[in-house]
């Protein structure tokens, strides 16, 4: 029996992707024992198809417990290949074939949320008699630069305080992001760093969720929420699923305009 290592690096959405990718080879591979080394360890526990799992940078004795003649090593990185450059393939699809695993449809992403994350989840949200709506508008985490807006990905801030000055008659809106993103009126802001399984099993206690092209998207996928889905230069033809709602933008970003 070998071990086949995958490494996963890059951001929290990718990491919620490979899963699915995971999912592709233990049905192809029954018999391979699965190491996982990534950035964000979390998104795996408690999956089944994940035999071992480490955190990137930290791999002691991984060389003589895991490394032989019958090892499968998967560290390509799928956003490198010319089928994800040229937008022909969804990116698990992609990823999929690379590891030389079958392929028959989309599989979705798994996420294994404990008790306990769900518990945390539903204690980090507001009380109300209002219906909540998770609000993420803004993704990602400070770059070298200090800006808190996207302009490729995010929802422009005074269009995302539009939204929520209309949404907030209705729904309790939680605003879900990191510290340095631009501040909101009349919501919850949550910007609390917490598990990040325990962020996504928010999802599970709302009501609504309009997002963008970021984590939650691919998490609400992984827990069957069908949710909103904002999308600006990226492509829910590559990144997204069809069971949400995706709304892309009526004209194509052209370079240099």
């Amino acid at each position: 029996m070998g071990f086949s290592i995958f490494q996963v690096t890059g951001g929290i959405g990718k990491h919620i992707a490979a899963t699915a990718v995971i999912e592709n080879y233990r049905k192809t591979f029954s018999t391979e024992k699965i190491v996982i080394v990534a950035a964000w360890p979390e998104v795996f526990t408690n999956n089944s198809s994940c035999d071992r799992l480490y955190k990137l940078g930290f791999t002691p004795n991984f060389y003589q417990d895991y490394i032989n003649q019958n090892t499968k090593i998967f560290a390509q990185d799928p956003y490198l290949t010319q089928n994800h450059i040229l937008k022909t393939t969804h990116l698990i699809h992609n990823w999929t074939e690379m590891v030389g695993a079958k392929f028959d449809y989309l599989q979705m992403p798994v996420l294994k949320i404990a008790a306990t994350e769900d518990d945390l989840a539903w204690s980090k949200l507001p009380k109300t008699n209002k219906p909540i709506l998770i609000f993420q508008p803004f993704g990602g985490v400070e770059n070298s630069t200090g800006l808190n807006y996207s302009w490729a990905r995010d929802i422009h801030p005074k269009l995302a305080q539009g939204l929520v000055d209309v949404l907030s008659q209705k729904y309790q809106v939680v605003h879900v992001c990191y510290k340095h993103h631009p501040i909101l009126n009349n919501c919850f802001r949550f910007d609390e760093t917490i598990n990040k399984k325990a962020l996504f099993a928010m999802l599970k206690h709302s009501d609504k969720a309009l997002l963008i092209d970021s984590s939650l998207q691919h998490a609400a996928a992984a827990l069957d929420i069908p949710c909103t889905v904002l999308w600006n230069i990226t492509d829910p033809d590559i990144f997204g699923y069809n069971m949400h709602q995706n709304h892309k933008p009526n004209k194509p970003y052209l370079e240099g305009t």
